[in-house]
């Protein structure tokens, strides 16, 4: 997998429905234990809420599980996890607390209600793209080194450090896939004298939506 979507931060939102208020809150997991540990912190939270209903997508296993916590049926954590899908997003999990304001919604008041309470609390986490990057050393000397800091940029990479010592070290991470066309830019722009060192990958955020 060379990218994903996943929540840029937790964070939460709310509406009222019919006096029934509605809080969804969103976490960026990578585990169930990650995912139980932040449901079971709001369920600790509102412990006086009617429902405390979730849903969390995984990419580990692509594990996907969601509770309706005392709902009807598929009315809470079904639409949760649908929304969580219809985004797009993984690793993530979704919790959507109830205070129930005394008037009863119907199953299609409670879908559209859960479904809005996950897709509130996803646009409050912000939605980012991560992409898979290669981590990247290039040393060149201090006549070149405005250059081809403009060249990375320009090329899709996202300069992390600069070290000046005897030359310039420049460590950076740009989308693995772009990694052919920087060494060719590099060896037009340096005749060859200069390359790329990888040392690593890892997934960065790139765009934010």
């Amino acid at each position: 997998m060379t990218s994903y979507k996943t929540v840029k931060s937790e964070n939460s939102a709310e509406f009222v429905e019919k006096h029934s208020r509605f809080i969804g809150y969103c976490k960026p997991v990578t585990t169930e234990a990650e995912a139980i540990d932040f449901i079971n912190m709001i369920k600790k939270k509102h412990w006086d809420a009617r429902h405390n209903c979730y849903a969390y997508s995984l990419r580990a296993n692509q594990t996907k599980r969601y509770s309706d916590d005392g709902e009807p049926s598929c009315t809470a954590g079904m639409p949760i996890l649908d929304i969580i899908n219809k985004s797009s997003v993984t690793d993530v999990v979704v919790v959507v607390t109830r205070y129930f304001g005394g008037i009863l919604l119907g199953t299609g008041g409670l879908v559209r209600a859960y479904s809005q309470g996950c897709k509130i609390a996803l646009e409050a986490g912000g939605i980012v793209e991560m992409r898979l990057c290669s981590e990247c050393v290039l040393r060149c000397p201090y006549t070149l080194y405005g250059k081809l800091n403009t060249l990375i940029i320009e090329k899709g990479g996202v300069i992390d450090s600069t070290d000046y010592a005897d030359d310039v070290r420049l460590g950076f991470h740009i989308p693995t896939e772009d990694i052919p066309s920087l060494d060719k830019a590099l060896a037009d722009a340096t005749s060859g004298s200069l390359k790329t060192e990888i040392i690593g990958e890892k997934y960065f955020e790139t765009d934010i939506f």
